[in-house]
C-alpha cells in the first residue's frame, strides 16, 4: 500500500509514475470508507484525487502556494501531506477537518469554507511575491461551480490585470452542489464539447492563457500539463474536465445527493441512519408548492442549495420558472430577491446562515433600505447546525439585528413557523427574516396567531412568578424543562416564548419587572450584540437583575453541540442551579 507510507508530498514526487494510478485507487477508497463511516464530502473529493496527486508531484508546497477553493475537496491533498492515517484509521477518521486549516498543517494556506475566494487570495500571494522578490508557483484550484459567485469574477479579473505568474487550474466536473446555473457554464460546455478550442472563450476574453485538458482522471496526463505550467510568468487558466463523484456508483448516478454524505453502506449507498420522516426542509418545500398553486406571484430562490427549502429536483422541475437557483452567489441571491419583490413578485429566499454572512452589504443596502416585501428563511442558525469553524452559523442574530426594517422571526413549533411564514408572505410593510428552527419537528396543536401578528409582541407560554425565562425558538423546550425543574423546588416561573430573535417586548418586559426579581434569557446564537443583551438593555432602568445565556463569539472548531451548551451552562440542571442561586443572593 503506498498511501499509509506517504508522510509527506516529497514521498509523491519519489515515487514512480507507474505507481499513481494504484495510489490514486487507495485514495479513492479512502475517501469513501471515511465518508460512511462519518459523513463527509464525497463527490467533490472523488473528483479531484488525479488532480490532487498530480500537483503534489509538480508543486513543492509549502514553498508553492496552493490554494483549494471552498477546501471541501481537499481529502486527498490532506492524505498527501501528513494526514493520511486520518482517513485510513477508523480511531483517527476525525482527527482533522473536512476544509483546509492551516492550524493543522503548513501545507494549508487558509482556512477556508466558503466559495469563490481562491483566485482574490493568489492574486494576494502573487503580490506578495512578486514585492518581496521571490519565486515560486500560485496556484488557484478552483471548481466550476464556484464561477457563480462575483468574487471569483472579481479575483479572475485581477489576477489577469495583475499581468503576474498565476495559475488558476479549473475543475470542472459539471456540477456545483447541485446543477449549474449561469451563463458561463454554457461557455464551459463549448468549451468542453471543442476541447477548448470554441470561439467564444471567456478566459481568454478576460486577458488569460488558456490550456484545455479533457482527460482529468489520467493522473499522467494532468501532471503533463502542469508540468508546462510550472514557473509560468503570466496569468494562465488550466481547464480540467473531471467526473463528480468519479470511483463510486452511487454518487456518479446522483450527484447532487452525494455532494455530502451522511453515514452510509458502502455496499448500498444507504444511510446507516435513516433520516427523519418529517423536517423543516419537507415542511418548507410541501408548503409552498402548494402555495404556488394558488399563488402565481411565488417565487422560491436558492442559491445551489435548494435540498435545504426541501425542493427535490422533481419538485423544482415541477415549479419551473418559480423556483430559481442562482448559483453559488448569495450576493446576488438577495439583490435579486429586491427586485423580485419591486417588480410585484412574492419572493422567497432560503439560505444557510452561514452564507447569508456573504451578503451583508446587500442585505443592508438592498433589501432594507428598499423596505420590499421579500421572505427570508435561514437555515442552520443555531449550536446544532454546521459544527465545522468555517461554516458556523449562529453569528445571525446580532448581524441581522443590525439591519433596520427587518423583523426576525423565531418559530418554536410546526404551527408557529407555517404561521409566520404565511403571515410574513401576505404583509406588504418591508422584508421579513424567519429563523428555520434546526431541532427536531415540534407540535403545538392548539397554536393560534396573535391577533396583531408577529410584527410585535411576545406569548406568554406559562405564568408565575419570581423568574421570568425567555427561552427564544428552538431553546422553549429547555425553558419549559428548566421551569418544571424550578417547580419541583418551589419556584413558579414564567415562560415566555418572544418569536422576535432581534426585538424586545418593552411592554411585556415592563409589566413582568414589576413582579419578577429575575430575568433570565435562553438563546441558541452568540451571545454578544445578540437577543439576550437587547433584554438587558430594555431593562437597564428597571429593578431587576438579567441573566443571559448564549453561545461564545468564537470559531468553535468540530464541538459537540451538548458539550458545547453545557460550557455555556445552557442545560437544564445548570440554568436551574444559577437561578436558584441567583434567587437566593
Amino acid at each position: 500500500m503506498y498511501l499509509e507510507r506517504i508522510k509527506a508530498p516529497s514521498d509523491v514526487r519519489a515515487l514512480p509514475a507507474s505507481a499513481l494510478p494504484a495510489l490514486c485507487e487507495e485514495i479513492r477508497h479512502a475517501v469513501i470508507e471515511s465518508s460512511a463511516a462519518v459523513g463527509g464530502h464525497m463527490g467533490s473529493n472523488l473528483a479531484v484525487v488525479e488532480l490532487t496527486v498530480a500537483i503534489h508531484r509538480v508543486f513543492e508546497t509549502p514553498r508553492d502556494k496552493v490554494v483549494f477553493d471552498v477546501s471541501h475537496q481537499t481529502y486527498p491533498h490532506k492524505m498527501l501531506t501528513g494526514r493520511a492515517r486520518a482517513f485510513l484509521d477508523p480511531a483517527h477518521y476525525e482527527d482533522v477537518s473536512g476544509f483546509s486549516n492551516p492550524r493543522e498543517s503548513e501545507h494549508d494556506l487558509f482556512a477556508m469554507g466558503h466559495t469563490s475566494t481562491s483566485a482574490s487570495l493568489a492574486c494576494g500571494l502573487a503580490t506578495a511575491r512578486d514585492l518581496a522578490g521571490e519565486k515560486y508557483d500560485v496556484v488557484a484550484v478552483i471548481g466550476d461551480g464556484s464561477l457563480s459567485g462575483g468574487l471569483a469574477f472579481e479575483g479572475l479579473d485581477n489576477a489577469a490585470a495583475l499581468g503576474s505568474g498565476i495559475i488558476v487550474v479549473i475543475n470542472d466536473n459539471e456540477w456545483s452542489i447541485a446543477p449549474n446555473h449561469g451563463g458561463i457554464y454554457r461557455n464551459l460546455a463549448e468549451l468542453r464539447a471543442t476541447r477548448g478550442a470554441a470561439a467564444h472563450n471567456v478566459f481568454r476574453a478576460l486577458g488569460f492563457d488558456y490550456r484545455y485538458l479533457g482527460e482529468g482522471h489520467d493522473v499522467s496526463a494532468v501532471e503533463a500539463a502542469l508540468s508546462e505550467l510550472r514557473g509560468c510568468d503570466h496569468p494562465v487558466v488550466l481547464h480540467v474536465h473531471t467526473q463528480k463523484g468519479r470511483g463510486y456508483a452511487p454518487a456518479v448516478a446522483d450527484p447532487e445527493s452525494w455532494h455530502h454524505a451522511v453515514p452510509f453502506d458502502v455496499a448500498t449507498g444507504a444511510p446507516a441512519v435513516p433520516g427523519a420522516s418529517e423536517d423543516y426542509a419537507r415542511i418548507t418545500g410541501a408548503y409552498l408548492a402548494e402555495r404556488m398553486a394558488c399563488d402565481q406571484r411565488l417565487v422560491a430562490v436558492s442559491a445551489a442549495t435548494p435540498y435545504i427549502m426541501g425542493f427535490t429536483p422533481e419538485m423544482r422541475e415541477r415549479a419551473g420558472s418559480r423556483f430559481v437557483d442562482v448559483g453559488i452567489a448569495e450576493e446576488h441571491a438577495v439583490t435579486y430577491v429586491t427586485g423580485l419583490a419591486r417588480g410585484g413578485a412574492r419572493p422567497v429566499l432560503g439560505v444557510y446562515a452561514t452564507f447569508l454572512q456573504r451578503a451583508y452589504d446587500e442585505l443592508w443596502h438592498d433589501l432594507c433600505l428598499n423596505a420590499v416585501p421579500a421572505v427570508l428563511l435561514v437555515f442552520g442558525a443555531s449550536a446544532f447546525g454546521t459544527t465545522d469553524a468555517t461554516h458556523l452559523g449562529f453569528f445571525d442574530i446580532p448581524m441581522l439585528g443590525a439591519m433596520p426594517g427587518l423583523p426576525y422571526l423565531a418559530p418554536t413549533c410546526r404551527e408557529e413557523y407555517l404561521d409566520m411564514l404565511s403571515w410574513a408572505l401576505e404583509q406588504e410593510d418591508g422584508p421579513v427574516a424567519i429563523r428555520v428552527p434546526v431541532a427536531s419537528v415540534e407540535s403545538r396543536p392548539g397554536f393560534e396567531r396573535p391577533a396583531a401578528g408577529y410584527a410585535r409582541g411576545w406569548e406568554v407560554v406559562r405564568r408565575g412568578c419570581d423568574v421570568a425565562l425567555l427561552a427564544l425558538g428552538d431553546l422553549l423546550p429547555l425553558g419549559e424543562k428548566v421551569a418544571d425543574a424550578l417547580a419541583e423546588r418551589g419556584v413558579r416561573a414564567t415562560v415566555v416564548n418572544p418569536r422576535l430573535a432581534t426585538t424586545a417586548d418593552e411592554d411585556l418586559l415592563g409589566r413582568l419587572s414589576a413582579d419578577h426579581r429575575l430575568m433570565v434569557t435562553l438563546e441558541d446564537g452568540v451571545l454578544e450584540g445578540g437577543f439576550g443583551e437587547r433584554v438587558a438593555r430594555a431593562l437597564a432602568c428597571e429593578n431587576v437583575r438579567v441573566r443571559c445565556y448564549g453561545l461564545p463569539r468564537a470559531f468553535e472548531d468540530r464541538y459537540e453541540p451538548k458539550v458545547l451548551l453545557g460550557r455555556c451552562g445552557m442545560t437544564v440542571e445548570g440554568v436551574t442551579a444559577d437561578v436558584l442561586g441567583l434567587l437566593r443572593a
